[in-house]
């Protein structure tokens, strides 16, 4: 179960350097159509690829949840502080795309979790 939380923490680590290097030009604050977009295709992404990464780590049905809590968890812990310190950690972005990037980042989680109860 430990190889989960590593794969979240692989998987927050990369998805923060693509945002920092260019994924942030989508995160537009004029265009909430184009947020709204996003957050679908990152949900349906997620509740794809959680089920596979369970799957890849052998894990049975019933470890899926708690596998699925420990890949969100570097996202849950870390992305409020990307977010606190957007302008930070994200130096190219506008600063108004906060939100947007934190509503981002639950829908990942929200796939994550769907992912795992609707899949089997």
């Amino acid at each position: 179960m430990r190889r989960a939380l590593v794969y979240g923490l692989v998987l927050w680590f990369v998805g923060t350097v693509a945002i920092r290097f260019g994924g942030y030009r989508l995160l537009d604050p004029a265009a909430p159509a184009r947020a709204l977009l996003l957050y679908a295709l990152s949900f349906a992404a997620m509740a794809i690829v959680v089920p596979r990464i369970c799957r890849a780590l052998g894990l049975e049905r019933h470890d899926w949840f708690a596998a699925a809590t420990l890949l969100m968890l570097p996202t849950l812990m870390l992305d409020p502080l990307s977010c606190v310190f957007f302008t930070r950690v994200f130096p190219g972005a506008d600063p108004a795309a906060a939100g947007i990037f934190g509503g981002w980042m639950l829908s990942f989680c929200g796939g994550a979790v769907a992912g795992v109860w609707v899949r089997g």
